[in-house]
């Protein structure tokens, strides 16, 4: 009903702002030409950097079973994402809702530029739960934030056994202030929601753009916030958080022993904080490149073979690449959306300031 509802607009669209879009497309891919480009120079860089004979023969020699032990590790990490996830919404949507769209936003994320996977799975599940789009956001929001705490945590937790990247812990505590910062910045929101309304209703009164900026996706902001000042929600939050964390140790231990005879858990804790803010930094969808340059380096400190630790990475990699893009894409498939459409529909929420997810 939605489709057919909705088919004058998108024809129209198609058809009278055609060029607005071409125009729209081709600035975007522009704009996400240096992040392909630091990339394609992290991957130039690791694959100059190691013998590929000997990277042939890590891959030929990796234990499959505990490669396969990975993959399941991987999928019970999805598993308990979602349970983050949907806490962190409140409990408004079911579990397979927030299971199935979860992973078609990592999906989105692999494939297309700005992180649209994270507009993407607010806007989805909004549909899905009936739930507004900026209602969605604050979860994403402190998800990401909790995400990076944790990552400095483990950063600086295993930075005093690792020689030779002092000039790191600085950057660490930086971003680590900064989190904290956003963190206790959306709890005073959070805390004195009725000031804030109230001021931003007289603001309103006074300027148009104001009025036209804010309206009820404020207020659906602020609804979405409310797991913050939620103390006994927000400790099952953060303990789903912790145990997300845990089982991406477990992944990442499990991996390494497919190319490592034993691997230490300094290495799987250093490496999966260097990882996490690593993905941080510009570059293209799925942080391809620069994702295994960050694995490769931080094994490398430890003095370990560069050939075997790209294999390690590349696996990562690949294995969430391939679990997410199966169950990501069976949920697009079942939502009956395709990615040209989304693309096409996330652009424009991300550059216009779509209010809602919401049709109608």
């Amino acid at each position: 009903m939605w489709k057919s509802l909705r088919r004058p607009f998108w024809q129209y669209y198609a058809s009278g702002r055609s060029k607005i879009a071409i125009s729209s497309s081709k600035n975007n891919w522009k704009r996400s030409l240096p992040g392909l480009i630091i990339s394609l120079v992290a991957l130039v860089v690791v694959f100059s950097l190691i013998d590929l004979r000997k990277f042939g023969e890590a891959i030929q020699q990796a234990d499959v079973r505990f490669l396969l032990l990975s993959i399941l590790a991987e999928v019970l990490w999805l598993i308990v994402r979602s349970f983050v996830w949907r806490t962190l919404l409140q409990n408004k949507a079911t579990y397979k809702d927030a299971f199935i769209t979860i992973n078609e936003g990592y999906l989105l994320n692999n494939i297309l530029p700005f992180r649209l996977g994270e507009i993407g799975r607010a806007f989805l599940i909004g549909r899905k739960a009936h739930l507004d789009f900026w209602q969605v956001i604050p979860s994403i929001l402190i998800e990401r934030s909790l995400d990076l705490a944790i990552a400095v945590g483990l950063f600086l937790s295993t930075l005093p056994f690792v020689i030779g990247v002092t000039w790191a812990k600085q950057a660490a505590i930086g971003i680590g202030m900064i989190v904290l910062i956003g963190l206790g910045g959306l709890y005073l929101l959070a805390r004195n929601r009725q000031w804030v309304l109230g001021w931003i209703d007289r603001a309103a009164e006074r300027w148009a753009l104001v009025k036209k900026l804010t309206g009820r996706r404020v207020v659906a902001f602020f609804d979405g916030l409310g797991i913050i000042t939620d103390g006994r929600l927000f400790l099952r939050a953060l303990s789903w958080e912790g145990l997300n964390w845990l089982v991406s140790m477990l992944q990442y231990y499990l991996c390494l022993r497919a190319f490592f005879a034993d691997p230490s858990l300094l290495w799987v804790i250093f490496a999966l904080g260097v990882g996490a803010l690593g993905i941080a930094a510009p570059s293209s969808p799925g942080a391809i490149g620069v994702f295994e340059a960050v694995l490769v380096g931080a094994l490398v400190v430890f003095g370990l073979d560069a050939a075997p630790a790209t294999a390690f990475a590349l696996s990562v990699h690949f294995i969430s690449y391939i679990i997410t893009a199966l169950i990501g894409g069976y949920g697009l498939y079942k939502d009956g959306e395709s990615l040209s459409s989304l693309y096409t529909r996330l652009g424009k929420m991300k550059s216009e300031g779509e209010t809602s997810s919401q049709d109608g």
